[in-house]
């Protein structure tokens, strides 16, 4: 195997986020099923936005959410995603770059605007996203670059994808790409309504050995096996993937093997605010210090210290150096 070029490459729906609080009349008076994704159309977000309050806007995404936090961490990053040449497709592409990020992927000429998530945070910190995906549905086979993909040690991947076609081709493309050039491939379940929709086809991808990583929260894993028992479901994982991560909110976080099962706790937290990228930051540690070579142990306390400093704020990307973070609290990989 060749030395690689990346520590990771992510593959994921390019999204802008637009961040409002709000509360459960809200919520209720749209039909907003709280805590989820929602896909939307375009007349759809219109509606949403004219009806909110003030905004916080910035570049966004699941996948590239746990790429720039690599990359805060000091790791070699790189995306792939699907914007339009409009304002904020190239706002996106500044900002994605400006966080030390390679990001190479082609903007649409044409076509729909740049996707955004319209982000509602309750008080209780809980966000409900209402999705557009805009170009990002758009990313396809063509877009995966197989000299990147063969350069990276772990080749990252968003369940979302899944849902539109050619996405989830370019994603199935650059995971044979990955086991070509001997990489790992980690898969993100992403959303218990997305697991919902995809379980099967999330579950052959596991047991057929197309992904090597899981991460999933808690309530993702129950839908992923359709039982209210954590440890059946967990079971169930250790047969069905190499390595499974599975956060548990303020219970920390599992990580469970074949052979093993290691408990984290979670880093104890002033007040939360937001809990938008609280998983993307939490696989950025991870992964962060698996391919750093950190025992799974150390490696889940620092995605626990990524996720902790996310929710402290509104927004899911960092708002200090994750790396001076870790270093202060004794972690590096």
């Amino acid at each position: 195997m060749t030395s690689a070029k990346y520590d990771v490459l992510g593959i994921g729906n390019a999204i802008f986020d637009v961040l409002v609080r709000t509360d459960e009349g809200f919520l209720a008076a749209h039909g907003m099923a709280k805590g989820g994704m929602a896909l939307i159309d375009e007349a759809r977000a219109a509606s949403i936005y004219a009806d909110m309050g003030p905004a916080t806007e910035m570049s966004g995404g699941s996948a590239a959410n746990t790429i720039v936090g690599i990359a805060g961490l000091g790791g070699r990053a790189a995306y792939v995603g699907k914007v339009k040449d409009d304002q904020i497709g190239r706002l996106y592409a500044h900002d994605i770059r400006a966080a030390n990020v390679a990001f190479d992927t082609p903007p649409a000429s044409d076509g729909p605007a740049t996707g955004c998530s319209y982000i509602l945070v309750t008080p209780d910190g809980e966000r409900t996203m209402n999705t557009y995906l805009g170009a990002a549905q758009d990313l396809s086979p063509a877009d995966i670059d197989a000299e990147a993909v063969a350069a990276a040690s772990i080749l990252y991947l968003e369940g979302y994808l899944w849902d539109p076609k050619s996405a989830k081709e370019a994603f199935l493309k650059a995971s044979q790409i990955a086991h070509g050039a001997k990489r790992q491939v980690a898969l993100t379940l992403s959303d218990a309504f997305c697991v919902d929709r995809y379980r099967d086809e999330f579950l052959h991808l596991m047991r057929s050995r197309a992904v090597d990583l899981i991460f999933a929260n808690e309530v993702e894993l129950h839908s992923l096996y359709q039982t209210s028992s954590f440890d059946t479901a967990l079971a169930q994982l250790r047969k069905d993937v190499a390595l499974g991560v599975v956060t548990r909110s303020e219970k920390g976080c599992v990580i469970a093997t074949t052979d093993d099962v290691t408990a984290v706790p979670a880093c104890p937290i002033e007040r939360l605010v937001d809990a938008t990228g609280a998983g993307d930051l939490f696989a950025a540690g991870f992964l962060f210090g698996l391919v750093g070579g950190a025992s799974y142990e150390n490696a889940g306390r620092l995605g626990a210290l990524a996720a902790a400093e996310v929710i402290q704020h509104i927004g899911a990307r960092p708002q200090v150096s994750l790396r001076e973070l870790a270093q202060a609290n004794g972690l590096t990989a």
